[in-house]
């Protein structure tokens, strides 16, 4: 077919899906109103993944358009469906164009209102009080482990894990200029520990100075002739740098797994995941009792952390990712179980599985 031919073909298949968009919207809105009057949260966790999963087999030439691609359309198509609904507001750790800030754009699109905050604390109380109808928290990164003002929030907090966004981080090096000497480096202690190889090998000597956030590295360096800082190449638009290096991280595979958190618990889509703390009594053998519990019920542990419990020095907090929902008979069972081995147990929320 000629060129011509093929756009008019193209401008008919876009005027069928402005009307159905449309149409798609008129239903979300009705759909809106009866959340409303329930009372129920504009946000669905549960719900859209069951959505994403149910088209993604509806793909019948998955090389004409690839997961990733559907996936991109459909994050925008239901973040404008819950503008329609009333829309969404959703607390990040800040500043703007943080990694945190990133995995909260890409999981619920650009029709929603992204709230910065300056700390972990204020994202949970925000969600808390209800000023928010979520918060994206970091949880743990792929090369350095758990990030502990997560778990010492989801300690205290009564707030719903409801979701998990994994993320690739890309850190770069950025400065103001594409060339000169660099006196100062700024980042955030976790960017810097996933750099510390190449910095050694290409910036040795350099002065170093820990911030906030890769964000709050970025801004810094925007203001300061001959500093620089590792960040996103998304933070280098933002801030108007210069990219020096791209993919400055020691590790290739390097990701960050976020959770968002909520004021409703998420219903089973078939395919979740569970995450729960408890303490132990200091007997011999108390954890392996513990931990038998969900192999006598064939249940697949999938991470088990321990943390310091705060106020109590050598005493210990154990982290469990757990696959499954704890709305499930055998779940519960499995709880009921727990609940006579350990001196506390609370179960943080159950939401879909990403991976």
């Amino acid at each position: 077919m000629k060129l011509s031919s093929l756009r008019r073909k193209v401008d008919r298949l876009d005027d069928q899906l402005v009307h159905l968009l449309e149409q798609r919207s008129k239903v979300a809105h009705e759909i809106g109103t009866q959340k409303i009057k329930a009372g129920h949260s504009v946000l669905a966790p549960a719900r859209e993944a069951m959505l994403f999963r149910r088209l993604e087999g509806k793909l019948k030439n998955k090389g004409a358009l690839n997961l990733a691609s559907l996936r991109a359309i459909y994050r925008e198509i239901l973040s404008s469906a819950r503008e329609v609904q009333g829309g969404t507001r959703v607390a990040y750790l800040g500043p703007q164009a943080s990694y945190c800030h990133q995995a909260a754009r890409e999981r619920f699109g650009g029709n929603t209102e992204l709230v910065p905050c300056p700390s972990m604390a204020e994202i949970f109380s925000a969600v808390d009080r209800g000023e928010v109808d979520a918060g994206v928290v970091p949880m743990e990164n792929s090369g350095e482990g758990a990030v502990g003002a997560t778990q010492e929030a989801l300690m205290t907090s009564a707030v719903w894990v409801c979701g998990e966004i994994y993320l690739p981080i890309r850190h770069a090096l950025l400065a103001r200029t594409a060339k000169g000497p660099l006196r100062i480096l700024y980042s955030h202690p976790q960017a810097l520990a996933q750099c510390r190889h190449w910095l050694a090998l290409h910036l040795p000597g350099i002065k170093v100075i820990e911030v906030s956030s890769t964000a709050e590295g970025a801004r810094r360096a925007s203001q300061e002739q001959g500093s620089a800082a590792l960040a996103s190449p998304w933070a280098a638009k933002i801030h108007r740098l210069q990219i020096r290096n791209r993919e400055v991280q020691d590790q290739p595979g390097n990701s960050t797994r976020f959770l968002w958190i909520g004021q409703e618990p998420a219903p089973a889509t078939g395919k979740d995941k569970t995450s729960l703390l408890f303490t132990l009594p200091h007997r011999a053998g108390a954890l392996a009792r513990a931990l038998g519990v969900f192999a006598q019920k064939k249940l697949n542990l999938l991470k088990v952390e321990s943390r310091p419990a705060p106020g109590k020095p050598w005493e210990y907090v154990f982290f469990v990712d757990v696959r499954g929902h704890a709305d499930r008979p055998e779940f519960r069972k499995a709880l009921a179980r727990l609940q006579k081995l350990t001196l506390d147990i609370r179960v943080l929320g159950s939401y879909p599985e990403e991976r």
